[in-house]
């Protein structure tokens, strides 16, 4: 069910895309990717019980209605899409890697910095 569900926000991703799609389906859509990827959920995992339930309800609720709004055939060619990209293997994104790490090191520079400067008063 995982690998279904993965393979669908990839078909979504792709069918965002696509200029076929009416607008307020890209937006729902877009929305329901993005919170699919994002780290941060809209109930902390921390709260025992609570904190799962976003991942097991609401985000296949939101593939759900998603899937529902994408047009048939805009969503068929994405699925066939999302399967040969997947048949590749992983893409590495060396370009965003890079800016996160060099972002990391930026707020570590800085941060030493900061620490060095409060204690040296």
């Amino acid at each position: 069910m995982a690998k279904k569900l993965k393979s669908n926000l990839l078909a979504m991703y792709l069918a965002y895309r696509d200029p076929r799609v009416p607008l307020f389906a890209k937006a729902f859509t877009i929305c329901v990717v993005a919170y699919a990827f994002s780290p941060i959920d809209l109930i902390p995992d921390f709260i025992p019980v609570l904190g799962y339930l976003d991942d097991l309800i609401i985000v296949p609720l939101g593939v759900y209605i998603a899937l529902k709004l994408l047009p048939q055939e805009v969503l068929e060619q994405c699925r066939a899409r999302a399967e040969e990209l997947r048949g590749r293997g992983k893409q590495k994104n060396w370009i965003a890697g890079a800016l996160i790490i060099a972002l990391w090191v930026a707020l570590a520079v800085w941060g030493s910095w900061y620490v060095y400067r409060w204690l040296g008063r």
